[in-house]
């Protein structure tokens, strides 16, 4: 009630303080701020509260915590910018019992309070709304992945001598997070999951964190976003963008950019759209280059499962037993655990290659299987964006027309499928099911794939789309003209495939398509 609030916020509720046309004033609040909803903006006002990991406790802290809020989300903002949510940090002058809105750099001085001022938008477009409306969709994850991997790119690195992404520090949240929700849990809980959960961090820990040692070294950990869900990612117009990031603890938004994908990767398969977790994590790690996330993503997306675990468990010693609440927390703690188990486990790695020439489809085949394969790990590695990679070029950045023919000769071919062969065996080793999408028009390069299956003794399947030669050279030249694409077949290109292309053997198996 009104009655129970600070002075301050229950003046702020009064329409006359806003610009005209704001004819009510709503609320929320979180145990770290109080967001007043207005118009179209909202206003979040930090609470004057100091936990382990949140100090809000003055002043001074409130103002650098609105003004960091301010700084770490627009890295995230739209390319339009009547869509960009972060508008400026506000000082609240006057008293708390007549307060007015001051003016940033002129009422600095004589500021109570600060404000976070936002542009309001439709809580309809979050992702988690969109995924229960079954709305969300393969290009709103293409789009993200490339706006991570570029703000990603552009972020700071953590320093050397900083704690943030160090294996003693990451082993320290993991091991404390583990204790803490063993604590938590009762008989009835399936406390042997995570005991199971437990001795799968301890046996794996070792590989990890020699890989996010070697990542941390190459500048992998950087200022992040720390929370992103499905929840702090919103759909404006056609673009998703994150937004309520981190502000208020270092240690939360400085990690390996592997980790705030794991994030989203874990959240997508908690509601049930794995194949669109394949598609971001295939999307990102090409616009990334990022090629060993693969080797720590699922150890950290099983961290954070469990920490959302804990989070439930937490809230529920703060509900009367037999309440729907705490049913509802007892639910969803469960619902964590199993999500952590399923990452942990996955079903057994399958190994798919395509077919085909440029312009055929194969790209479109692949993505395709992915968005419908409901296992918890699979992703898509791509030849053209791969041959750009060992040459040290970007996926859309264009070769040099003058060494276009030892770009795709010969031994630059030979190169980009030996380097997608070891790649595929690193990761159908580590559970990952892998479709590899690249032309194979011949037998012999097809055959190392069908043999690195039988090696490993995992399922083998062929992608091989289909499309008459007219609308091959349609789709090459409309994709030469749009230049959105990695591949650079040309139709002279098509033109020398269609004399070396080996059909697919009665004894190869071809797959059905999506």
């Amino acid at each position: 009630m009104p009655g129970a609030l600070p002075p301050l916020i229950s003046a702020l509720l009064d329409p006359a303080l806003y610009p005209p046309g704001v004819a009510q004033v709503d609320l929320l609040q979180t145990h770290g701020a109080w967001v007043l909803l207005a118009g179209g903006s909202a206003y979040k006002i930090k609470k004057a509260v100091k936990f382990d990991f949140m100090d809000f406790s003055t002043l001074a802290l409130r103002r650098a915590a609105c003004e960091a809020e301010i700084r770490v989300n627009q890295r995230y903002a739209p390319d339009d910018p009547a869509l960009r949510l972060y508008r400026e940090a506000l000082p609240i002058v006057g008293t708390p019992d007549a307060p007015r809105w001051g003016r940033p750099g002129v009422d600095d001085a004589q500021a109570i309070e600060w404000a976070v001022h936002m542009r309001r938008f439709d809580e309809a477009g979050r992702l988690d709304h969109l995924c229960e409306r079954g709305e969300l969709q393969p290009a709103h994850m293409q789009q993200l992945a490339r706006r991570l991997a570029r703000v990603q790119a552009a972020s700071p690195r953590a320093p050397a001598d900083a704690p943030w992404g160090q294996t003693a520090t990451v082993q320290t949240v993991v091991q404390d997070n583990l204790r803490t929700l063993q604590a938590l849990l009762s008989a009835s809980d399936d406390p042997a999951t995570l005991q199971a959960l437990t001795r799968w961090t301890e046996v794996g820990w070792p590989a990890v964190s020699a890989c996010l040692a070697q990542r941390r070294q190459a500048g992998r950990v950087r200022e992040g976003h720390g929370d992103q869900h499905l929840a702090n990612l919103v759909l404006l117009g056609d673009e998703v963008v994150p937004f309520d990031a981190i502000e208020f603890n270092d240690a939360l938004r400085w990690v390996d950019v592997a980790g705030d994908l794991a994030f989203t990767w874990m959240d997508l398969q908690r509601v049930g759209q794995a194949g669109l977790a394949h598609v971001l994590l295939s999307e990102w790690m090409d616009a990334s280059g990022d090629v060993s996330a693969p080797e720590v993503l699922p150890f950290l997306a099983v961290y954070l499962a469990l920490v959302r675990a804990k989070v439930a468990a937490i809230r529920r010693t703060q509900t009367t037993a037999d309440t729907t609440e705490h049913q509802a927390c007892t639910a969803e703690m469960a619902q964590y655990l199993a999500l952590a188990r399923r990452l942990a486990w996955p079903e057994p790695a399958r190994l798919l290659i395509t077919h085909g020439l440029s312009g055929s489809g194969k790209s479109r085949a692949a993505s395709q299987w992915l968005l419908h394969h409901s296992g918890s790990r699979a992703l898509r590695l791509r030849s053209d964006v791969e041959r750009k990679r060992l040459h040290g070029l970007a996926p859309l950045q264009t070769s040099d027309p003058a060494q276009r023919s030892t770009f795709y000769g010969q031994a630059a071919s030979e190169q980009t499928y030996a380097s997608l062969r070891e790649r595929a065996d690193s990761l159908l080793r580590a559970g990952w099911t892998v479709v590899v999408d690249a032309a194979f028009l011949r037998r012999h390069e097809r055959d190392a794939f069908t043999d690195l299956a039988q090696t490993l003794d995992c399922s083998f399947g062929i992608l091989a789309p289909e499309a008459p030669l007219a609308v091959l050279r349609q789709r090459i030249a409309q994709r030469q003209a749009h230049g959105r694409d990695p591949s650079e077949a040309t139709l002279e290109v098509l033109e020398r495939q269609l004399q070396w292309i080996e059909p697919l053997g009665d004894d190869e198996p071809r797959l059905a398509l999506a």
